[in-house]
């Protein structure tokens, strides 16, 4: 019977969406959960060492970026010697549905995890229609 585990691993990123980056350090592509409920869309990312301070995130015209900057954490007068948890920036793009109203996104982080609520516009909002009964 084969062994069967599941590496966790952080995903290196591909060439960045906007140019090159000017940090020579590695970039990673958080893990999403992205939820769909009736009044918006919910984006929840994995970003280990991002707080509000070191989190970026922008929207130009439809496109959603995220970016977040991760520092190691050695103390004074200390020396890193082995590190097998490596240390990089997060950064993850999307393209954003009409659907989306734009001027009420709302993002919060907190133990390195981002959470984005995305509203739906109200013109594509689903509706109940009443139904009369015709004579």
């Amino acid at each position: 019977m084969a062994d069967v585990t599941k590496e966790l691993q952080k995903k290196e990123a591909a060439s960045p969406e906007k140019g090159e980056l000017t940090r020579q350090r590695r970039v990673y592509n958080p893990d999403v959960d992205i939820i769909e409920r009736k009044e918006d869309i919910v984006v929840i990312a994995d970003m280990p060492g991002v707080d509000d301070k070191s989190l970026d995130i922008t929207l130009d015209k439809n496109v959603l970026t995220i970016y977040g900057k991760v520092e190691a954490n050695i103390p004074e007068k200390h020396t890193l010697y082995i590190s097998e948890y490596a240390i990089g920036d997060y950064q993850r793009v999307f393209t954003l549905a009409d659907e989306v109203d734009r001027e009420k996104i709302q993002a919060t982080v907190k133990n390195g995890t981002l959470k984005i609520l995305l509203p739906k516009s109200e013109a594509v909002k689903t509706r109940k229609i009443a139904v009369t009964a015709g004579s």
